[in-house]
């Protein structure tokens, strides 16, 4: 039977905890929703943090507390995924910030990285070629798997180039992000694109913004992919119906099922991925 691995994207960096009063923000709660994610099927949890104020920071302590917290949890071996991005007009953080707790903090096994730059409405998502050259290093020399965060086409020959270099390894794992403003539509059409045009070999999930995560949900399972869900991407479970981290991983596995795979454990995804096993 196959496996699909379900991340859980816990809390992003914009969404405020007045939009949905289930958002985690502070290391506490973002640590119980891991373990509690972990419990109902997720074999990822990819992890941001806040300031006090609850706007998106790089705060290097915040990542070390939750990592701890969630290790603190005997039975949960979930796959911890660190973002390397998250930073807000409020709290803006340099390039080296945005990768410190990666090179400080020990036992992260994946980090996001995000392939390139562009107009994520209103602002700019600035992700240079300068930073990824360091970022792509920072993972390399600290063993941690990158997981390359697509939200345009043009991103997959990023990609390309610095494994050409060997900054980036290959098989990678990628991300598609459809449906943030500036970046692809959440289509089938461009999900297929995306997926028909990653080296051979490659993993790869994919995720829907708000209105779009079933959709693209269903067509990753179709399609052979994993799932992300979470209130990073999607704060609703209906039209106006408040969604929590749980019930988004909850619905998942029953889509899983219902589809013929199984959940992957995280035992299974770190396999899967190319993830050395969890040591203690």
């Amino acid at each position: 039977m196959s496996k699909t691995i379900i991340t859980a994207a816990l809390t992003g960096a914009v969404t405020p905890k007045e939009k949905n009063p289930y958002i985690p923000l502070y290391p506490e709660e973002i640590a119980k929703d891991a373990y509690a994610c972990w419990k109902a099927g997720a074999a990822i949890v990819h992890i941001h943090t806040r300031h006090e104020d609850g706007k998106g920071a790089m705060n290097t302590a915040a990542f070390a507390e939750i990592k701890e917290r969630i290790r603190a949890y005997e039975d949960c071996d979930v796959i911890l995924n660190f973002t390397s991005s998250g930073a807000s007009a409020e709290h803006p953080a340099t390039d080296e910030e945005r990768y410190r707790h990666h090179q400080t903090v020990d036992g992260i096994e994946m980090g996001s990285y995000d392939a390139g730059s562009f107009n994520w409405l209103p602002g700019v998502f600035m992700n240079s070629p300068s930073f990824l050259e360091a970022l792509g290093k920072v993972y390399k020399e600290r063993g941690i798997k990158p997981e390359f965060e697509i939200f345009d086409a043009g991103m997959l020959g990023i990609v390309n180039y610095y494994t050409k270099q060997g900054i980036l390894d290959t098989p990678g794992h990628y991300c598609f992000c459809l449906g943030v403003l500036g970046g692809m539509d959440a289509t089938v059409e461009n999900l297929v694109y995306l997926k028909n045009h990653i080296p051979e070999g490659s993993t790869w999930s994919a995720f829907g913004v708000g209105r779009n995560h079933m959709p693209i949900m269903y067509a990753t399972l179709a399609l052979g992919g994993n799932i992300r869900v979470g209130l990073e991407d999607n704060v609703y479970m209906s039209k106006g119906v408040p969604a929590s981290n749980v019930g988004l991983v909850e619905r998942a596995v029953k889509a899983v099922k219902l589809f013929g795979n199984e959940p992957a454990t995280p035992a299974e995804a770190r396999e899967i991925l190319g993830i050395k096993p969890l040591v203690r």
